[in-house]
């Protein structure tokens, strides 16, 4: 699979459950959309990555790739410490300059 550079950095940062350099893959003003909650900015979605990394361990493992209407999508089969897991989630990505603006987690 040929990722953009900034999905490799953000599933790496993922992997080694490290939230600065998670972080540092969006924009200031960029938005989280998982659960029905939206996380806007940088502070808000480490916090948000934090707590998840610290209540259930996540691990992501990439099953698919594609391009839809400028976004990037990955489908993702997640495990970790929750009821459920392991469960498959779509990641959709808005990436602009390098960075990713958006992401919205769905079923």
């Amino acid at each position: 699979m040929n990722l953009p550079i900034i999905l490799q950095e953000f599933l790496k940062a993922q992997e080694l459950f490290d939230s600065v350099s998670f972080v540092n893959c969006f924009s200031e003003n960029a938005s989280v959309f998982d659960e029905g909650k939206i996380y806007t900015g940088k502070e808000e979605i480490r916090q948000w990555n934090e707590k998840s990394n610290n209540e259930y361990k996540t691990l992501f493992e990439v099953k698919d790739f594609s391009m839809k209407d400028n976004m990037t999508v990955l489908k993702i089969n997640i495990s970790g410490s929750f009821d459920g897991s392991p469960v498959m989630l779509s990641f959709h990505f808005r990436i602009e300059n390098g960075l990713i603006t958006a992401l919205a987690i769905t079923e």
